[in-house]
């Protein structure tokens, strides 16, 4: 009798929590931030587990906001591998002659245009390029006598207009995907509060870029806004483009870096090019354009990117959207020019292969980025656990966030159970609050999780999605997720 009432209690402890409950403490935050349960969608599942341990709202199709990139990294780690990299390539013409003078100064003469071939690397940087551009000097060229020409046929992309998702044109996350995107189309500005006008300083060269600072100095504190306060003006002139910064900047931010994209591509990277060449000693006769490279041109030097699992992890851990729709395009560019069409239709045909075809999957430009992306956090957990048993985990895994340590989870739960024990994406956008990723329980059984909220009162649910790692951290086997409560 007592064996068998052993057994009994044993059985008790063993159940699962209800399919179709919430923790209390997720339920209080939730109700706290005047959001509906009927906003939200969550589910927690043990990835060696058949059954969910939470789920709510699991088949409801929602707006995963920046979650999106698990989708677009996970296939891009299986597609290309861990070890895949992009090379940006510096080629002349095949008839073009490099020509030297004998003496104690070589002075080489390329006679003939230069071609900069890109392949979509994400993040293809100043040094980058200058590296690129010393090679080129290091080999005896000083002079240029043709044109630079930037080739992004590697892409065959529509014109974007920058300012359409969020009518800020200029804010970096607005750049569009580029075959040659070199420093993220960006300028990097800084901000010093002065005894009367606040100071700004160009730090990233642009040949052609007139700063105009019309600044004034503001009153008050220095809020998590203060980019608002600041108006930017484009101008075009005879001689290149002015920007001008209007506005106020409060001398209680101190100093502060502004990243920018002010520019049309050809434009920045013309600037940039031009500027590093002059600062390489080297001369320009021609003039830096967009074009094609001829077939038959010669290679004249490389540049080779890190490894994409390197890349991914800036993609994840801070949510870099241009970077994530580099990669979203590359994987459309296995047969020709990559479009957005073909990269959707790799990833649709990855997942119906593993048996992970989500009827209600829409991807816009793989970046989350987007009004119009859809997921379900049923199909989104089963993503998580397929990519679990996939020999590529440990890249993907340690491209999230650690909760309380890096990325995007930096700041939050660092004084909880859950620091350091969860690997968590974020996602935000108006309306859209979002995490997705695996976390440690109590006993260091490792759990899928997938909290989705789409709603008005979205951005007040953060403590929400923080309550649920934090059940999650502190769990113990045996513990009941209470049945969702009647709304």
């Amino acid at each position: 009798m007592r064996r068998l009432r052993a057994l009994l209690t044993l059985a008790v402890v063993a159940l699962p929590a209800l399919a179709d409950g919430l923790p209390p403490s997720v339920l209080a935050a939730l109700k706290a931030a005047q959001i509906p349960a009927s906003s939200v969608a969550v589910v927690v599942q043990p990835v060696d587990a058949r059954a969910p341990l939470v789920a709510h709202n699991g088949q409801k199709t929602m707006n995963p906001a920046s979650v999106m990139k698990l989708v677009t990294t996970y296939v891009a780690l299986d597609l290309l591998g861990p070890a895949w990299t992009w090379k940006t390539t510096a080629l002349a013409d095949a008839v073009a002659t490099i020509e030297t003078t004998a003496g104690p100064r070589v002075d080489g003469v390329l006679r003939g245009n230069l071609y900069l071939r890109g392949s979509g690397d994400p993040r293809f940087a100043i040094e980058h390029l200058s590296s690129l551009l010393r090679q080129l000097r290091v080999r005896g060229i000083r002079t240029i006598n043709g044109d630079i020409v930037l080739d992004r046929t590697v892409f065959d992309l529509p014109s974007l207009d920058p300012g359409a998702f969020d009518d800020k044109p200029m804010r970096p996350y607005n750049v569009g995907p580029n075959g040659l995107l070199i420093n993220f189309q960006s300028l990097r500005f800084t901000l010093l509060p002065g005894a009367g006008r606040p100071q700004v300083l160009m730090e990233t060269p642009s040949e052609g870029l007139r700063l105009d600072n019309q600044l004034r100095a503001g009153d008050g504190g220095c809020g998590s806004n203060w980019k608002d306060f600041i108006v930017l003006r484009l101008i075009p002139e005879n001689n290149g483009n002015r920007l001008e910064f209007s506005g106020t900047y409060s001398a209680q931010c101190g100093e502060k870096a502004l990243n920018l994209a002010p520019l049309p591509a050809d434009a920045q990277a013309g600037g940039l090019i031009r500027a590093l060449w002059q600062e390489l000693g080297g001369t320009l006769t021609g003039q830096v354009r967009g074009g094609t490279t001829p077939a038959g041109a010669r290679p004249l030097a490389e540049h080779e990117s890190p490894a994409l699992a390197d890349a991914l992890r800036d993609i994840n851990k801070w949510s870099n959207n241009v970077m994530a729709r580099q990669v979203f395009l590359t994987l459309g560019n296995a047969n020709g020019p990559a479009t957005a069409e073909r990269a959707r239709q790799r990833i649709t045909d990855w997942l119906n292969g593993r048996g992970l075809g989500f009827p209600e999957l829409v991807i816009d430009n793989g970046s989350g980025l987007s009004r119009s992306e859809r997921i379900s956090a049923d199909s989104l957990n089963r993503l998580l656990l397929d990519a679990w048993r996939h020999p590529a985990m440990p890249e993907f895994v340690s491209s999230m966030p650690i909760v309380g340590i890096d990325g995007t989870m930096r700041r939050r739960l660092k004084e909880s159970g859950a620091s350091g024990r969860a690997h968590i994406k974020t996602g935000t956008l108006d309306g859209v609050k979002t995490a997705a990723g695996y976390a440690l329980d109590a006993h260091g059984r490792r759990m899928a999780v997938t909290f989705f909220i789409n709603d008005p009162r979205a951005a007040a649910g953060g403590p929400a999605i923080d309550a649920l790692i934090n059940w999650v951290a502190q769990r113990r086997t045996g513990e009941k997720a209470p049945a969702l409560e009647n709304e």
